[in-house]
């Protein structure tokens, strides 16, 4: 049974989608079969993959609200183990039509319930947000990736993160766990960045990933041409700490690093 992993912050601008497109094609590239989830109405994780958002015709979004069925929308991509549910922009919807519908946070979990036998890993992108889209996400996921940028406002908003994690663990998914905290953007020339990983493994500790994502400009530019990181730039600074990152979670899960 695949390993349901959501990459969650209510802060925009932390690396959340870039994490979501890159640790799951460094999955891939690990020969894990994969699976990727765009759940945020910006749909950066779909264009970011090579799929133009416009012509997306059937989204997670028809699946949450309308029935449709999931396994009739999984896109490819340019990587043999990994495979897309894509957005749109209609998923901004989906919380007010939603909001009268019965266990309305638990429609992300009954879509995705037949997929969890085909993956090894299935890594829903989350909105910005602590709507009921990523409720949903969160209330699917057997645990959560929490990136946190390595700048000023590090810890702003992480509090609140944690508390609804625990609410959504005592009311709707106790199962759900902290796969381990990620620091992003992190720049090794700036005094601030470095204050930054210290205060953070300080607190958090075991729960602190030892990889930690640098801010490189290969990684920023691979959404534009829809490609991941490792297809775009496969020696990059960035491409070298998501993979070291999938390994992490690989070893987290007691996996071996390919299925050969």
């Amino acid at each position: 049974m695949g390993k349901i992993i959501a990459i969650a912050s209510q802060k925009g601008g932390v690396g959340k989608t870039t994490t979501a497109m890159n640790l799951a094609a460094s999955l891939a590239v690990l020969e894990f079969k994969t699976l990727v989830i765009d759940a945020d109405p910006q749909a950066n994780t779909t264009s970011g993959l090579g799929h133009n958002p416009k012509s997306i015709e059937t989204s997670i979004y028809e699946c949450m609200v309308d029935g449709v069925d999931i396994q009739s929308i999984i896109l490819p991509t340019n990587l043999e183990h990994l495979s897309l549910v894509p957005s749109h922009i209609d998923l901004v919807g989906a919380e007010v039509e939603m909001i009268n519908v019965d266990n309305r946070e638990e429609k992300m979990k009954e879509v995705i319930s037949s997929l969890k036998d085909q993956y090894d890993f299935i890594i829903i992108d989350c909105s910005p947000s602590l709507g009921l889209i990523t409720i949903n996400a969160l209330t699917a996921a057997n645990s959560v990736i929490i990136p946190v940028q390595c700048e000023y406002f590090a810890l702003e908003g992480l509090g609140k993160l944690l508390n609804t994690i625990k609410i959504i663990q005592t009311r709707l998914n106790p199962d759900l766990g902290i796969e381990g905290i990620l620091l992003t953007m992190y720049d090794v020339r700036l005094r601030l960045s470095n204050q930054v990983v210290e205060e953070v493994r300080t607190h958090f500790k075991n729960m602190v990933f030892e990889t930690i994502i640098p801010r490189n400009v290969r990684l920023s530019e691979s959404p534009s041409f829809g490609l991941p990181a490792v297809s775009f730039d496969a020696d990059g600074k960035g491409t070298i700490a998501y993979l070291n990152l999938a390994g992490e979670v690989v070893q987290r899960n007691g996996l071996q690093k390919s299925k050969n």
